[in-house]
């Protein structure tokens, strides 16, 4: 058994993302989501998912990046963070895979702006960039 750790590989304006798997509690289709009036630009809004109020992110809008049209391959990846469930906008989910240590290194220089990567995974040919969640799903770090 690999003493790695697992990771969601998702899409998001062609490239790869990587989330923890133990903090993935699950991976939806898109569902009918209810805007919320006044809130952060990157807040679609809300779902019930099971009789639990759950907030969607749009990870595109929290890390600037460009919105392309959702299509059938879009998910929402439902995370925990301490007790509550937070649903993040993707293009599609790929694939669950396990890494080892020696495969992620910090970020590059050039993502050094960017305060949602915390690493890059390494795969052969494939490079995953390590969502640190904590930032992703706390406050925004732009001001408002």
């Amino acid at each position: 058994m690999s003493s790695g750790s697992q990771l969601v590989i998702f899409k998001l304006s062609d490239q790869r993302y990587a989330v923890p798997v133990n903090r993935t509690s699950e991976i939806i289709r898109m569902v009918d989501i209810t805007p919320v009036p006044r809130s952060d630009a990157y807040v679609e809004g809300i779902i019930n998912l099971r009789g639990k109020v759950v907030p969607v992110l749009n990870l595109h809008r929290k890390m600037g990046l460009p919105e392309g049209e959702r299509s059938r391959d879009s998910r929402i990846v439902v995370i925990e963070n301490g007790e509550e469930r937070i649903g993040m906008i993707v293009d599609g989910v790929d694939e669950v895979s396990t890494y080892e240590e020696d495969e992620l290194d910090s970020p590059p220089s050039v993502a050094g702006d960017n305060p949602f990567i915390k690493g890059v995974v390494k795969r052969k040919e494939d490079l995953w960039l390590l969502l640190d969640l904590d930032r992703v799903v706390g406050p925004s770090s732009q001001a408002t």
